[in-house]
């Protein structure tokens, strides 16, 4: 799929459909072709392997994943930071979490050794990890500096 210079690719995080944004368009405003929800609702989206590799692959857009466990003490207490970053961050970057356990394959294939980890992926390759919890603040902060670098 080619793309106009002046169109996003935007990966739908209800159904995972490639969709076009034009540029001089509110992206807040757009929604999915193919499921016709909202494609930037403010709240990161859970995905599997699949879900995951489509968003890295297909979206124009930088991708923050959180990768954390049910069980993690730290990790639930980062969830919430995590979802209020949300809206502060797009659609200019789309949050997911991913979560370990369900996901053992793709989170030794990414090289996890500790959780919570953010990973960070610009153009389909990451250009940045952290691990342990961090407040809302800190998640924003560490996105934005990291950006500024890329």
């Amino acid at each position: 799929m080619t793309t106009p210079a002046n169109d996003h690719l935007t990966v739908c995080p209800h159904c995972a459909a490639v969709n076009r944004l034009p540029k001089d368009r509110p992206a807040t405003e757009g929604r999915c072709g193919q499921c016709h929800q909202a494609l930037f609702d403010g709240h990161p989206a859970e995905v599997d392997t699949n879900a995951f590799e489509r968003q890295i692959a297909r979206s124009s857009q930088p991708v923050l994943v959180d990768v954390w466990a049910p069980w993690c003490g730290p990790c639930r207490m980062m969830g919430p930071a995590f979802t209020a970053a949300a809206p502060r961050l797009e659609p200019a970057i789309r949050l997911l979490k991913l979560n370990s356990d369900a996901e053992q394959e793709l989170s030794t294939r990414l090289g996890i050794r500790s959780i919570p980890t953010m990973l960070l992926f610009v153009g389909g390759k990451r250009v940045a990890q952290v691990s342990g919890a961090m407040s809302t603040e800190q998640i924003v902060s560490w996105v934005r500096q990291e950006m500024a670098g890329v």
